[in-house]
């Protein structure tokens, strides 16, 4: 080895879509600690989720594979704990790792290759939320979206989601004030944050932040009746087809929403802050991302759970040791993370574990250093509620494309319209495009088997939760190791021990920071 290993700390929100940061050029929203990383770093400007839906999407991120080849399906399947992750790349090669915060995981198995969890996540672990496509019309009030969150958009001292967030971020400027005790241990912390998904709920201090801005609305709001067949379903799912959202309903659910983002950002300000007050800033590869985006009242829609642009794209920024400033345009979605952040990891001469199973992505650290631009691709599966079939869908040069059995296909030509208006899939000056596509789709995948496979896995859990209702439960949710016996000063401690532990910089030494 060369040097000592780079330390790598991701930082990940949740339903973000990158067109409204100011680090996307957004003028109205404030996000100046993305800005700040996207000014040192590389931002990369077509970067997708593979699924829009939380657990699925993140389980492809864990382990950069695709949902239908780890039968990620929707918010209720099994992640299961055979399936190795850039947690378990990552111990082999000698890091530490630890999650704070939200993954979504859905089974027994909480941890899927961490070292340690700090926090509890936000979400059910269990099978409650799985969806029934044998019943693929009737909303499940229980769970299911509906407009709620548009309609109470507004300002609020507390909400379980800034509960939620305030934890996460304890926890997370604990872990690196921790790590910093042994420098020369390498160490990979994913810090995952709730906001700034709905509800549009935010505190007075960032709710203020956009006193007296005119917010923008929607560029464009389609009736049920101009929605392709998709959209029409999710629209009836989330109960838009049967509300009229007045303009200054549809603003103040996007304030909420640009006040969430701004206290997203903040809490990336104190990660950095973090790692310059404990000089591990200059040894870590940052890395900024989503599960997947949002439409925020775009075409009529909300929330996410379709490939439209503000649903499936992803901010992802990096920055680190021999990145390159600068935009990437290369297409990349997030089964990429797992061979690029082993690729970090070996970049000082680290080995690189055998790789325990195929993965869907490649490396994007060449591009951060300005090595290459390769086009890319950018493959989506959709399995879950508001649909009977799978979606699929193919983002590759200027086109997206999209298919579901039974739903006329869906092609778009971003280069000529970005704002995805005008379906081209019929259109003769596009024949041979839309063939080329529908053709590799039939070949990818089997639309009937993977429908079978989605009804069989939906089947399984229902009967396992029905089951587990009864009689005495065991909860999946993950319960924290915290033993209060070993924090702050204790009878068996020596008091000075306890205090130098904590101590950044340690006695002695005043803080590169202070004046």
């Amino acid at each position: 080895m060369n040097r000592q290993p780079y330390n790598i700390v991701l930082i990940m929100a949740d339903q973000l879509a990158p067109m409204f940061t100011s680090a996307y050029g957004h003028t109205l929203v404030k996000t100046p600690h993305m800005d700040r990383l996207a000014s040192i770093g590389a931002s990369f400007d077509s970067a997708y989720c593979n699924s829009p839906l939380c657990a699925p999407s993140r389980f492809s991120f864990m382990s950069g594979q695709l949902v239908t080849r780890i039968a990620a399906y929707d918010n209720a399947s099994e992640f299961p704990s055979s399936i190795p992750t850039f947690a378990h790349y990552l111990r082999l090669m000698g890091y530490s790792t630890c999650l704070a915060g939200k993954m979504h995981f859905v089974g027994p198995d909480q941890l899927h290759g961490f070292e340690e969890r700090v926090t509890t996540d936000i979400y059910p672990s269990d099978f409650c939320w799985t969806a029934n496509w044998e019943l693929p019309d009737e909303r499940i009030d229980r769970w299911y979206h509906n407009m709620d969150s548009v309609f109470e958009a507004g300002c609020a001292s507390s909400t379980f989601q800034i509960e939620y967030d305030e934890e996460v971020a304890f926890a997370t400027r604990r872990k690196l004030v921790e790590y910093a005790q042994v420098p020369e241990h390498p160490f990979c912390l994913v810090a995952s944050f709730i906001h700034p998904h709905d509800p549009y709920i935010a505190r007075p201090e960032w709710w203020n932040l956009y006193q007296g801005v005119e917010i923008d609305l929607p560029g464009t709001v389609l009736g049920r009746g101009q929605q392709d067949a998709f959209s029409q379903r999710i629209m009836d799912g989330i109960e838009a087809s049967q509300v009229e959202v007045p303009d200054d309903v549809v603003r103040r659910a996007r304030r909420g929403y640009y006040a969430n983002m701004s206290y997203f950002d903040s809490q990336i300000g104190m990660i950095i802050r973090t790692l310059e007050e404990t000089r591990q800033l200059e040894n870590t590869f940052i890395i900024v991302t989503a599960d997947h985006g949002e439409m925020l009242g775009e075409r009529g829609l909300w929330y996410k759970m379709n490939f439209f642009e503000p649903s499936a794209r992803v901010p992802l920024i990096m920055s680190g040791p021999d990145v390159r400033q600068g935009r990437v345009a290369s297409i990349c979605s997030l089964v990429d993370m797992l061979p690029t952040l082993l690729d970090v990891a070996s970049a000082t001469g680290l080995t690189v574990p055998e790789l325990a199973h195929a993965i869907d992505g490649r490396s994007l650290l060449p591009l951060a250093r300005g090595e290459l631009e390769d086009g890319g691709e950018a493959i989506g599966e959709y399995c879950a509620e508001m649909t009977p079939y799978p979606v699929f869908m193919i983002r590759r040069g200027r086109f997206k494309y999209i298919h579901s059995q039974n739903d006329p296909d869906l092609l778009f030509d971003l280069q000529e319209d970005p704002a995805e208006l005008r379906n081209v899939a019929g259109d003769p000056a596009y024949r041979q495009v839309a063939q080329t596509f529908r053709q590799e789709t039939a070949e990818r995948w089997d639309s009937e088997k993977v429908r079978r496979d989605v009804l069989a896995k939906q089947k399984q859990r229902h009967a396992i939760y029905s089951a587990l209702q009864r009689g005495k439960t065991s909860s999946w949710d993950y319960q924290p190791d915290r033993d209060a016996s070993q924090e702050y000063v204790r009878s068996h401690m020596d008091w000075d021990v306890a205090a130098q532990r904590t101590r950044v910089p340690p006695r002695g030494k005043d803080s590169h920071l202070c004046r």
